[in-house]
Formats: C-alpha cells, structure tokens, sequence
C-alpha cells in the first residue's frame, strides 16, 4: 500500500455519463485503478451501474466511486457542477471538429475526462458546456473504439505525460491519509469496530 499510494493522482477524474452495459463499465473502473486514478464518476441517469465483479476484480476496494444517480435530479448537470466547484475542467471524448488529439491537451489543470454512452456518446448537455473536446487519432474506417478500450488508452497517455512533463499531479500527505483509511477499510474485517475501539482507546486516554 506504501509504494502504490506514491503514484495515485485527484489531479485527473473519469466520469461515465449512462454507460448502458456493466462489463464496459466495469473493465473502465478497473483500468482506473491499474493507472492509478483515484477517483471514478459514474452518472446514472437511464442506465443503473452494476458491477461484474468478474471484470473489476477486485478494483472497486482501491478507488473513490462516485455514483450520481439521484431520480428527481438532472444527475449530468449534478456531476458537472460538482466538478467544476472542485476546480476540474470539462473534457469530452468526441469527434466533434473541435476536438483536438489527445496528445495536444493540456494538463496543466485539473481535469475531468468524459465518456458516453457506447452507441451514442456523450450528451448535448455535455458536449456545449465542456472546456475541451479530445479524439484519439485512429487510421481505419471504424473510427470507434470500445469504450472499455478509449478509456485505457486515454489513461496510458496521460499518466505518461503528466510525468514526461513533470506536472505536480501526485497525492499530498493529507490526501494519502485519507486513501489509505479507505484501503484499510476495504481489507481489514470489522474495520468499523476496530476503528470505534481505537478511538475510544484514545479519548479515554487523553
């Protein structure tokens, strides 16, 4: 847990807008956590998320999901306002003709990267309001990937700019507190009650 922490980022989020087929979800969450992403947004507005475990194996302990999935809300318009009050860019995936290669954005700042639905992609909420619009540059007349695949390639790429270019991208130590009490909890047993007499023993001795 010592050496792993040492290279998890917040400085870059993936947020999946109505991903439709759990396996596809799932092997994104667990591409997440082999690149050391911390943090996944998943918005639930049609489609509910369910894990294949079979897929993820095992990642869902290591990384902060978060699950936008409020009925009576615009859950989309949630996740965005949360990660812009967080100090995140927008970014689409899209092949919009604004988009610009992967390897040409900037990641300077926070960001967010964003991936829709497999048949459709992002929404018109998405794409209008984002900071940026990225494509991976692909030679063939499918001009798709799975999005399983997009995501891992995207992440392969900017986990080795950000240290190519030396940006400060790594957790600080206040940051790594709070993931390893989260990795704890996922493999200790009866990490609640141990955690209640540990903070008791320590009231009573104060």
């Amino acid at each position: 847990m010592e050496k792993i922490i040492e290279h998890r980022t917040n400085h870059v989020r993936i947020v999946l807008e109505d991903i439709f087929q759990p396996h596809n979800a799932s092997a994104v969450m667990r591409s997440c956590e082999c690149f050391g992403i911390q943090h996944l947004h998943v918005i639930e507005n049609q489609n509910e998320y369910t894990l294949n475990r079979e897929v993820t194996m095992g990642s869902t302990n290591w990384i902060h999901l978060h699950r936008h999935r409020d009925e009576e809300a615009n859950n989309t318009r949630a996740c965005l306002d949360e990660l812009r009050s967080n100090g995140y860019r927008i970014v689409a995936t899209s092949l919009n003709p604004e988009s610009v290669p992967l390897s040409d954005l900037p990641l300077e700042e926070k960001t967010s990267l964003w991936f829709g639905t497999e048949e459709h992609g992002l929404t018109e909420q998405v794409l209008s309001e984002a900071d940026a619009h990225v494509h991976i540059p692909m030679l063939g007349f499918t001009q798709s990937f799975n999005i399983s695949v997009s995501a891992a390639i995207c992440l392969y790429e900017i986990r080795n700019r950000l240290q190519r270019q030396g940006i400060d991208h790594l957790l600080n130590d206040q940051q790594k507190r709070e993931v390893y009490r989260l990795w704890l909890r996922s493999s200790v047993k009866n990490c609640e009650i141990i955690e209640q007499a540990f903070m008791k023993g320590r009231n009573q001795a104060q």
